[in-house]
């Protein structure tokens, strides 16, 4: 998979500021990419190495009105790297092009 492809886009929400405090980002990835995936992305468009992956899986859910399903809410794939030494990550820069 391509880096572009793996990462859609950060997470920005309350909880991921309080983590990107704690030199921990998040982001949204596509359902099929792995750990080693997201890896090679963050090192290909940030250019910094990856310490640890957590990996988030939220399912589908569904909305049911009088016996007929009518809200689909698609699953979402999210993790939460954190970097390797004491590097932070501008997580508003992100770059189009492949840092080398």
């Amino acid at each position: 998979m391509k880096a572009l492809e793996v990462l859609k886009n950060p997470v920005v929400t309350e909880k991921a500021t309080k983590l990107a405090e704690k030199m921990a980002y998040m982001f949204y990835v596509h359902p099929g990419a792995t750990k080693i995936d997201v890896k090679m992305a963050i090192k290909e468009l940030y250019g910094q190495d990856v310490a640890k992956v957590w990996v988030i899986k939220n399912p589908a859910k569904y909305r049911l009105m009088r016996r007929v399903v009518t809200n689909k809410r698609d699953a979402i794939k999210k993790v939460v790297i954190t970097l390797k030494g004491k590097k932070k990550l501008d997580i508003t820069k992100f770059s189009k092009e492949p840092k080398k």
